[in-house]
């Protein structure tokens, strides 16, 4: 790496301020002797982590007969002493649990040596303390329905509930909240959050020294904007695995898009969340169905499909059928339903004759497992919605499609048959080992499934959408904070259930989520409430006392430092350029890849054997709608921790890699966007100091400081030196890309600028929303 270019990337990221965490000082239980000691809070973690595999919910491997996990099974006498009791509520000493835990003889002491599981000291004297204190069981806080918890009286730090919750958090926490960040960081991470994109260098200007009506007209002005649609429609294309492709060996094109266009469209036109979902669970079901509400119940249909001959059908339609249950479960109710396929939950109070109950409610479409092989394939599988000419012209019901010729539109959607198809309770979970029958409900531990509803995925529609429902806001709200703070309220947006996280703030979860119902369930009102927070507003300053307290930033003591996803980075470095495309919705498109990725792994049949990249302005629309082959995604969204799409996935992980950093310093969209820049800078004959200051406010989203612009007037001095010793590499430099390159931009000077450009898209704070 030239010197200076060294210097520019760790001088200025230096202030970026990064860290690794260590051990937290909130880590351990610790309880003085007046606390009260919590089940939910305390005891269930260390039982669930510990005891529940052979004394929890899985009465097929359960161990003497003895259960934890219940105030009726603890509480039990032992089967071979009646006068002995596995807990007596008062007095550990009789408990024979808490003898067997701090027992040192091996044949006595649980957990078993062989099962590599210790209770540590504090783990011990948390369930010594709870059963002095009575061994009070509590329902599993995730399936009692939420409540209103008074607000905390008006603190000195906040502007909503959100911040006098969060306040009163870190004040037990011994923290204190960051000042307010500067209008520059807001406006950036307003744009990012609401829109994705990088603020344009009008609405810099418009809204620099924010104050507060400043601020929520801008709130307000972004969330107006389509790219607000497109931006939150990424998260739900994870939820639903979006995908363009069938997957499996043959992997054929499909058609799925007009189920995109529409998410973003009812992001757009803020439709309720419970319409939202309902629309997407049984939309065909409703009297008078229109064709907008049958294609949203594509969200089910999203799944793989194989076209492989030789297949079993009746086993790849229980796979869908599994794929649409456990989507359903993890996406909408956030617990881990799977786990019972094969035998009853090991941790929740779900039973495989409840997961079947559920099961049955996906299990009576038409659908087939195969429709022939991939010379025969079709880009949408039974039963198909046709859409027309007339449905996506002005005043159609789907005019928001964005389709450009004529043809008609298949899209694989949900219907039911004429007759019901039994269930059965498949043994160990195989296609083929039906048992008991089973009719369809859900698990009463989370809500009855009561006889107002009825047995069909409307009823379970309408049983999802009740505000007596535990888990629906819940997880929906979860969803959000953790789409803007980086990490859920529950870290575990995917497991609300007993091996889930315990929510940092259980009461403002739960404040935000009946108000959330009570308001309409209004997806933009609840987003604009956090983003008007001050704890939304703070600085992401981190000092030293806050990260040995608090390294995670569970406690919100400070905002967020996150790297952007692999969409928003493709987009900001396309918008920061002038490159994107700002077309909504539409077929996927081919970008720049990499050349051999398909046919390295195809079986050489179908249309996407081989990768055939887009052109024009195609190639520069935004990450959101870059073509999926599910067996091979996208390299460049997969480097920074995209979903591979093959199934439902509600939490994205955020790795630093040297790919990463190869990408950005190599990448063709990357260094066409700082050749675009540079040469423009030529032709509006700009300064060096001029260019290097204006590239730096739409690349950065903020002004310059004088040591910056020195580190980059010396690099860029530097390059040009270079290109003008080696003239024959200027064109080869600049040359990278399909935009039409302008001859008269050729010069060492655009050379030199386009490196000092690349520079800066290697910055990390140009891909970190700080």
């Amino acid at each position: 790496m030239f010197p200076i270019l060294r210097n520019v990337l760790i001088g200025m990221a230096g202030s970026l301020f990064f860290f690794s965490c260590g051990k937290s000082e909130e880590g351990q239980i610790a309880l003085s002797a007046s606390d009260q000691v919590s089940y939910n809070f305390h005891v269930r973690p260390i039982l669930s982590d510990k005891c529940f595999a052979c004394h929890g919910p899985d009465a097929n491997k359960r161990e003497a007969g003895l259960r934890l996990d219940t105030e009726e099974g603890a509480y039990a006498a032992l089967k071979d002493a009646p006068s002995q009791h596995v807990i007596v509520p008062g007095d550990p000493e009789l408990s024979v649990a808490y003898q067997k835990i701090i027992s040192e003889d091996p044949s006595e002491q649980m957990p078993p040596p062989e099962s590599n599981l210790k209770l540590e000291e504090n783990e011990i004297a948390v369930i010594k303390k709870w059963i002095s204190q009575g061994a009070k069981y509590e329902s599993h806080w995730a399936f009692v329905p939420p409540q209103k918890s008074p607000v905390p009286e008006t603190q000195p730090w906040g502007r909503n509930e959100i911040d006098y919750f969060t306040y009163t958090k870190m004040q037990e926490k011994k923290l204190s909240p960051n000042d307010e960040a500067n209008s520059y960081a807001l406006i950036k991470r307003l744009s990012l959050d609401i829109s994705g994109l990088p603020p344009t260098m009008e609405m810099m200007e418009k809204y620099q020294n924010l104050d507060d009506e400043k601020y929520e007209t801008l709130v307000d002005d972004l969330l107006n904007k389509d790219a607000f649609g497109e931006k939150l429609a990424v998260l739900w294309m994870d939820i639903s695995r979006y995908a363009d492709s069938y997957g499996y060996q043959d992997d054929e094109y499909r058609t799925q898009w007009p189920y995109r266009d529409w998410v973003i469209h009812a992001f757009n036109n803020n439709i309720p969340y419970d319409q939202f979902i309902t629309w997407q669970l049984a939309g065909d079901m409703l009297p008078n169905a229109t064709k907008e509400q049958i294609l949203a119940t594509a969200f089910n249909r999203n799944h793989k499909y194989t076209e492989e001959g030789g297949v079993i059908h009746e086993e790849y339609r229980v796979e869908y059928v599994l794929d649409k249950t456990n989507t359903f479960s993890k996406g909408i109710l956030g617990v881990t339903m799977e786990c019972a396929q094969c035998h009853d939950h090991k941790y929740d109070p779900f039973s495989q004759e409840n997961y079947y109950e559920l099961y049955a409610f996906f299990n009576n479409t038409p659908e087939k497992g195969f429709e022939g092989d991939v010379s025969r394939s079709k880009p949408a599988k039974t039963p198909i919605l046709w859409i027309d000419q007339k449905d996506f012209q002005k005043e159609g019901i789907l005019d928001y499609l964005n389709h450009q010729d004529t043809s008609k539109i298949m899209v694989s959607v949900m219907d039911e048959l004429d007759t019901l198809r039994k269930t059965f309770v498949l043994d160990r979970g195989v296609y083929d080992a039906p048992s008991k029958e089973v009719k369809p409900g859900t698990p009463s531990s989370i809500m009855k499934f009561d006889d107002q509803y009825s047995k069909d995925r409307l009823g379970l529609a309408k049983w999802t959408t009740n505000k007596d429902n535990p888990l629906t806001a819940r997880v929906f709200v979860n969803l959000i904070w953790q789409e803007i703070f980086g990490q859920g309220i529950v870290k575990s947006a995917g497991d609300f259930g007993m091996q889930g996280d315990l929510p940092t703030h259980p009461e403002l979860l739960d404040w935000l989520a009946v108000d959330f119902m009570e308001n309409g369930w209004d997806i933009k009102r609840l987003m604009k409430q956090i983003f008007i927070s001050s704890t939304y507003r703070q600085s992401s300053e981190v000092n030293n006392k806050a990260l040995r307290k608090d390294p995670e930033n569970l406690y919100l003591s400070r905002a967020p430092r996150l790297r952007l996803t692999a969409e928003s980075v493709q987009d900001l470095v396309l918008a920061s350029s002038g490159l994107l495309n700002t077309e909504i919705g539409g077929p996927s498109i081919k970008p720049y890849q990499p050349e051999g990725l398909w046919e390295a792994a195809t079986s050489g049949r179908g249309t996407l054997a081989k990768y055939v990249q887009d052109h024009g302005d195609d190639l520069y629309r935004r990450g959101l709608y870059h073509f999926i082959k599910l067996t091979v995604p996208p390299p460049k969204a997969i480097i920074f921790d995209a979903s591979n799409r093959d199934r439902c996935e509600v939490t994205r992980g955020r790795t630093n890699t040297p790919l990463q950093a190869l990408v950005m310093l190599n990448d063709p969209f990357v260094l066409e966007a700082s050749r675009v820049l540079a040469t423009k800078i030529e032709k509006e004959n700009m300064t060096p100091e001029e260019g290097i200051q204006w590239v730096f406010q739409k690349v950065l989203c903020r002004e310059m400081t004088g040591e910056e612009e020195g580190l980059m007037l010396e690099y860029y001095q530097e390059e040009k030196t270079r290109f003008e010793s080696h003239s024959d590499q200027v064109k080869v430099s600049l040359d990278v890309g399909e935009m039409e390159m302008d001859e008269s931009g050729i010069s060492a000077e655009s050379a030199a600028m386009m490196q000092v450009i690349v520079a800066l898209y290697n910055l990390e704070e140009t891909i970190t929303k700080i």
